[in-house]
């Protein structure tokens, strides 16, 4: 249980400080994070981390199909979550 906490933990700082460094990026016209790296660290277990960075940076709220997908991460998230709960399954920690 520590493990996984530790994991939720460092995935949610790793996508809030991605989406924050990728603002600042595209404020200065520097180099960007590429889309599918802030998805991949949403889907690991990162999403609340992006969305409360998307929220408080105004950063991707409106690019589509980015929204689409991150959403789809999201709720990918829930039915997985949800299915292993009603499947009364361990943790995979």
């Amino acid at each position: 249980m520590t493990l996984l906490i530790a994991w939720l933990l460092a995935a949610n700082l790793l996508a809030f400080g991605l989406f924050a460094a990728d603002k600042r990026a595209a404020i200065a016209g520097a180099s960007r994070t590429p889309e599918d790296t802030l998805l991949l660290v949403s889907l690991l277990g990162g999403s609340p981390g992006a969305w409360a960075a998307q929220e408080i940076f105004r950063h991707k709220t409106r690019k589509q199909p980015f929204r689409t997908k991150f959403w789809m991460v999201v709720v990918f998230q829930f039915v997985v979550g949800l299915g292993w709960i009603a499947l009364g399954l361990p943790l995979p920690f």
